[in-house]
């Protein structure tokens, strides 16, 4: 089929520029793709602590035993009291996820893309650059916040949209920067433009990394945090210059 081969072409010339770009700033590249990741896997880990905790006391059946006999001797008022707690500091864990998230993830994770944008085209960018994420504060906040919400607002009505919208809002971050005069909307509406007939492409892309991320696994994150995670967010911020630069 033509048309694959030509995408695979075209994919295969992103990642090249991609891996020449990081290379080039090797420790700075495995820097920055580090503390993007590590700011976003926080409450992830969390979860899953939670959930492999929470299976440990299911398969004990003793303790499971006596903890039923523990709730059966509770009253009613008590156990409304336990269950407000818990739902209490649920929520709490909740709001204070997405505060994180809005207010120094989303920053960061703009100062990163930045990063990895000027990395593909200039010669020894700093980490530094990082912060410039947290210029224009508000203007980030405001654009990823509706983003987000756009993006969960497909997701609710079904997962294919969801991951369809996730990929047309895609290049958001790097746009905040690169057009600032830009409102919120604005900036995701020339993604979701730039996107268009490219989706599959960037999907494409995706999928070629899967096997480099599997390896990652098998090293105990090693590979990925060394080679994978920095050479795929160099990937990305090429595919984005080749949408604004067509060959």
């Amino acid at each position: 089929d033509p048309e694959r081969e030509e995408i695979k072409m075209s994919i295969r010339g992103v990642k090249e520029r991609a891996k020449t770009a990081f290379k080039a700033n090797y420790w700075r590249c495995v820097l920055v793709a580090f503390l993007m990741g590590l700011l976003t896997l926080g409450t992830g880990a969390s979860s899953g602590n939670s959930v492999h905790n929470a299976n440990d006391v299911a398969v004990d059946a003793e303790t499971e035993k006596e903890l039923v006999n523990v709730l059966n001797s509770l009253t009613d008022e008590q156990k409304s009291t336990i269950v407000g707690v818990v739902l209490g500091g649920i929520s709490v864990i909740m709001v204070v996820s997405f505060l994180l998230k809005v207010f120094l993830f989303n920053p960061v994770g703009v100062g990163g893309c930045r990063f990895f944008r000027r990395n593909a085209v200039e010669a020894d960018v700093s980490a530094g650059v990082v912060k410039e994420g947290f210029g224009g504060y508000w203007h980030t906040f405001l654009t990823l916040f509706l983003r987000d919400i756009f993006i969960g607002l497909w997701s609710i009505l079904l997962v294919i949209p969801g991951i369809i919208k996730m990929y047309s809002y895609r290049l958001t971050p790097y746009l905040i920067k690169d057009e600032p005069e830009l409102s919120a909307t604005e900036t995701i509406t020339k993604s979701r433009e730039l996107m268009n007939g490219h989706k599959w492409e960037a999907f494409v892309m995706d999928l070629s990394f899967l096997g480099w991320f599997i390896l990652g696994v098998l090293t105990a994150n090693l590979l990925n945090v060394f080679w994978t995670n920095p050479y795929y967010e160099s990937a990305k911020a090429q595919f984005y210059l080749d949408l604004l630069d067509p060959k």
